[in-house]
């Protein structure tokens, strides 16, 4: 399995993270204020440059005020379907 910062799967969850920013209407450097890293982290993560860690990933929720678990769910789903696209 693809485990690049590139692959769908990660995609979907950087994609799912930046949507929830930006339905707060939040931008990069107040999401990071908050997060207490600085701005380049975010931006490099929301355009595939950069890995998110777990730690990160469970902070970032919790700066955004969603549940890990839906975006776990949204990772899950898309690795799931692909499992299944994948079989003979």
């Amino acid at each position: 399995m693809k485990t690049s910062v590139y692959s769908s799967h990660y995609d979907k969850l950087r994609l799912w993270l930046k949507a929830h920013r930006e339905e707060q209407s939040l931008s990069l450097r107040e999401v990071s204020e908050k997060w207490g890293k600085h701005h380049s982290i975010l931006g490099k993560i929301e355009q595939a440059r950069r890995k998110i860690e777990l730690i990160e990933f469970i902070e970032l929720c919790q700066v955004l005020e969603v549940d890990p678990r839906e975006g776990l769910s949204v990772l899950m789903e898309s690795m799931n379907t692909n499992h299944k696209s994948s079989r003979p």
